[in-house]
């Protein structure tokens, strides 16, 4: 796990920024701004502090010796991120994962955990799905895992292009999802069930 990120660092660049895009951030609305984005820095990209084998080695806890072979979701779980692009949100993301066991299953909350920490990165939207799929593989020794997300992208809806409830929906796919299509269909008959 890398150190977390140096608060009073980040506070006296946000400082700079301020002045370089023409505030004043003496000004009584932006006094405590630095220090405030600094501590929501510290929150937002915790994820970036881990590697995908620590987090997971985090959240790995499993039920071992489960006899089923028969499709798991857990589907519409709600994370954010930044862009890497722009550092522009990616919000309204929905994840939904689903695996074939191989004699074990993760806790449910683990699945969430998982999803979260993984968006607290400057991330593409690809690969949080890909991530999230490689931390599935090692916890359940399976590469039979789907992760499908659908969020949309402040640098798309309110800068450049401005187009606002555009929505980008990304698929990652290891193992039997990438070649049985009924069983992918399955998988995402059951995203639409309420």
């Amino acid at each position: 796990m890398k150190q977390e990120i140096n608060e009073e660092r980040v506070a006296a660049l946000i400082r700079e920024l301020l002045i370089e895009l023409g505030e004043n951030p003496n000004r009584p609305g932006l006094l405590e701004t630095p220090d405030r984005v600094a501590r929501m820095y510290q929150e937002v990209f915790e994820g970036i502090r881990y590697s995908n084998h620590e987090i997971a080695e985090k959240f790995g806890k499993v039920f071992e010796e489960v006899k089923t072979g028969s499709l798991v979701t857990v589907t519409h779980i709600p994370i954010f991120s930044y862009c890497e692009h722009h550092l522009a949100l990616m919000y309204n993301m929905d994840v939904s994962v689903g695996y074939i066991p191989n004699n074990k299953v993760i806790g449910l909350s683990k699945v969430a955990r998982i999803a979260d920490l993984v968006g607290k990165r400057l991330q593409l939207q690809e690969r949080i799905g890909d991530d999230i799929r490689e931390i599935l593989e090692e916890v359940l020794d399976t590469k039979d895992i789907i992760v499908v997300i659908r969020g949309e992208h402040a640098c798309m809806t309110s800068r450049g292009i401005r187009k606002p409830g555009t929505i980008t929906k990304t698929a990652s796919l290891g193992g039997i999802f990438e070649t049985d299509i009924p069983l992918r269909q399955e998988f995402y008959s059951l995203l639409t069930m309420g």
